[in-house]
């Protein structure tokens, strides 16, 4: 068939527009906007690709299907988390009170930057393949060592019903907080409050409550002691 006669090649024309590497970040970048406007709900592979400037079925070259895509990004999101948590630890120092407020503030205030991948990490139904759990355990991880560190409870020692339910309440704390923010109703105006604004609050409300289980450590602690 002569040259001018020949039907054009949409993949090809994808592979010249798209430098190694470069579409895979265009399909996740596309993705974070899709999910911060419209959330998981509203999250079509398609409209990704319509994004990206590609056909449909690009997106499978790299990751398969929709499950696929939103597995990558979700694999994105924890590991974020987790270095967005070690930022706090580093700049909490040596107290490990303040560590442990300071990721909750960087937890606070990565739901707030990155508002779509925050809604898809904890949704059910996204597929959890090992990348995805060995990232999400990560970031679980880094907040249960500094439940561990607040009470002095060394690496691999299993935390008592008390440390796990303090653990619990800190993380339940931080993620109602990041979703309220997120909904703007921490503002008199209803707006979304600004980042400043948004981590004095947190700070706060975590200072009170690491008080409080110190507090309530320190009685369990001589209470066992006069036992």
């Amino acid at each position: 068939m002569p040259p001018s006669l020949k039907r054009p090649d949409p993949l090809r024309a994808e592979r010249d527009t798209y430098h190694h590497g470069a579409l895979r970040q265009a399909l996740i970048d596309a993705t974070d906007a899709l999910l911060a406007e419209r959330g998981v709900a509203g999250f079509s592979l398609r409209e990704v690709a319509r994004r990206s400037g590609v056909s449909p079925a690009a997106p499978a070259h790299h990751f398969g299907d929709a499950q696929g895509l939103l597995e990558a990004v979700a694999t994105l999101a924890f590991e974020g988390l987790t270095a967005a948590l070690e930022a706090g630890n580093a700049r909490g120092g040596s107290d490990p009170g303040a560590r442990l407020r300071e990721q909750g503030v960087e937890y606070v205030a990565f739901a707030r930057r990155h508002p779509g991948r925050f809604g898809l990490m904890f949704r059910a139904g996204v597929a959890c393949g090992p990348e995805l759990e060995r990232a999400s355990h990560a970031a679980f991880t880094a907040l249960e060592n500094g439940v561990r560190d607040l009470f002095g409870v060394p690496r691999g020692t299993p935390l008592d019903a008390a440390q796990r339910e303090a653990l619990v309440g800190i993380w339940s704390v931080v993620h109602g907080y990041a979703h309220l923010a997120l909904a703007g109703q921490f503002s008199p105006s209803g707006t979304k409050a600004g980042r400043g604004q948004a981590d004095g609050a947190v700070r706060a409300v975590l200072q009170r409550q690491l008080d409080g289980l110190a507090a309530l450590e320190r009685a369990r602690t001589e209470s066992s002691d006069v036992a």
